[in-house]
């Protein structure tokens, strides 16, 4: 059998470095390989020297086939030819692969109208039933800044999944996503393989690993440092790297103590009650986050998670209730850590430049960014770098850098790991939870990850968008049911 994709001895370069190793693989009909690492190993990177869109600056050696009879060296551009119909691509960033100013249906309906040649009804009806199979059939008229991060993720995947592509290669398709949601994706990357197609998946979340099987590579400062069979490397890994990585799962981290909070509360929300285009995200909502507290916020994909935190930062006002935060504390002292970090950065600065205009802005000490460069895993040689020229994960940990170095009372975090390895994630968690209790900060943490909130929150929210009524509030172990409160005006 002839593989699909295949590349031979391919590697990525700078002018004076190698970030990527020789790789050589064999995709076939049927077959997917899931690539694990570290953010930063050069998951992404091949990936992109397959495809033929490496960042200014980076190029790739050796040689890249097609099942079609197409082969080039790696260098050579050619394959862009390729691009939607033969090979589909799904990036880490679905504000990537959207186009700001076309409505969610139109983005689907015109791969299958251009890129499949399907006439425009059939488009229409066919990108329909795709949303709908989404999720998403609440959000045709929507453009992707009106959506979050999750609905953004699943469009860009309706859209990419409709060109019909029999090699298709994504990087963190479920990044966002919740469990259901994450179910839903699994499934149409297998329909796609049980149609013949083959499938170069990157991702951090095990257990999608384990369900799409196949093979897996794990990938570790640029080489593979182990391959083999999902069932073999997943089960029983060979290298301690596998075994660190897998013991990283938040399913698996140590249980902390809670302490007891007494003092005062840096935001207190009470009878909250908001929508978003006519419909009721949630209602009857009152917490309290104290200095120090993390505050977990679960529950599927537009529920208005993200919502919340926009409300307390004052983004955007509530249909109803209160929100009332600490006297005293600057606005600054409120700070949101981006689920879509390339959102939060100018595009043609620096890191570097970034950090320091921020330093000299706000009369910050400059010399704790060294220090939190080094806590935080980053190399002091990223900083001379564009926000796109550097990894999702590492540009996710600039955020946490950045609001750092702001001391702020309370943080919004929005989904802050959902780019990030296991292992850079328990590492970033943990620093965000230690910063919390040393700093007094309150952190408002908001994650699909059930078993993360669950080993380091302090109290629980749940929201569900089925029934805005049922959303709960969890505190220690003791669950309590948000009763309707009488319907106030925003403070």
């Amino acid at each position: 059998m002839k593989p699909l994709l295949k590349t031979e001895a391919l590697e990525i370069r700078t002018a004076t470095a190698q970030l990527v190793q020789p790789l050589s693989i064999a995709l076939y009909p049927g077959r997917v390989l899931t690539i694990i690492g570290e953010t930063g190993s050069g998951k992404s990177l091949f990936a992109q020297g397959i495809v033929g869109n490496l960042p200014p600056g980076l190029h790739a050696r050796g040689r890249v086939e097609f099942g079609t009879g197409f082969s080039e060296e790696g260098r050579a551009g050619g394959r862009q030819a390729l691009w939607g119909r033969d090979i589909a691509v799904l990036p880490q960033e679905p504000w990537l692969s959207l186009d700001p100013t076309m409505r969610a249906l139109g983005q689907v309906s015109e791969t299958y109208r251009y890129v499949r040649g399907t006439g425009a009804e059939a488009s229409h009806r066919l990108a329909r039933q795709d949303m709908a199979r989404m999720g998403l059939e609440h959000a045709e008229a929507k453009f992707p800044f009106q959506l979050s991060g999750g609905m953004a993720q699943r469009l860009a995947f309706a859209a990419t999944h409709a060109g019909g592509a029999q090699i298709m290669i994504a990087d963190e398709p479920t990044k966002g996503l919740d469990s259901a949601r994450i179910g839903e994706v699994v499934e149409l990357l297998q329909a796609g393989l049980a149609n013949g197609g083959a499938l170069l998946i990157i991702t951090h979340n095990i257990e999608v690993a384990r369900r799409l099987g196949g093979d897996v590579m794990i990938m570790h400062k640029g080489k593979v440092v182990e391959s083999g069979s999902a069932e073999q490397v997943l089960s029983r890994p060979a290298q301690e790297y596998t075994r660190q990585l897998l013991d990283a799962d938040p399913k698996r981290w140590a249980p902390r103590s809670r302490p007891i909070f007494t003092n005062e509360a840096v935001v207190q929300v009470n009878d909250l009650a908001v929508a978003r285009g006519g419909h009721t995200l949630f209602e009857g909502l009152s917490f309290k986050t104290r200095r120090g507290e993390i505050v977990g916020v679960t529950g599927p994909s537009g529920c208005g998670k993200s919502t919340l935190g926009d409300v307390i930062l004052g983004l955007m006002n509530a249909r109803e209730g209160t929100v009332t935060t600490q006297a005293g504390a600057p606005r600054v002292a409120f700070q949101k850590l981006y689920q879509d970090p390339v959102a939060a950065f100018p595009p043609s600065v620096t890191l570097a430049r970034n950090l320091t205009d921020l330093v000299s802005l706000h009369r910050l000490d400059s010399s704790r960014i060294d220090v939190l460069l080094q806590r935080l895993r980053l190399e002091p040689s990223l900083l001379n770098r564009l926000p796109g020229n550097v990894s999702g994960g590492e540009l996710q940990r600039f955020s946490l850098l950045r609001v750092l170095l702001l001391k702020p009372v309370f943080i919004f975090a929005d989904e802050p790991s959902s780019r990030l390895d296991l292992i850079t994630q328990q590492e970033m968690i943990e620093l965000l939870v230690e910063t919390a209790r040393e700093n007094a900060t309150a952190v408002l943490l908001v994650s699909h990850d059930e078993a993360l909130i669950d080993a380091v929150s302090d109290q629980r929210i749940r929201l569900g968008s089925l029934n805005p009524s049922t959303n709960t509030a969890e505190h220690a172990d003791t669950l309590t049911r948000l009763q309707p409160y009488p319907r106030v005006k925003r403070a």
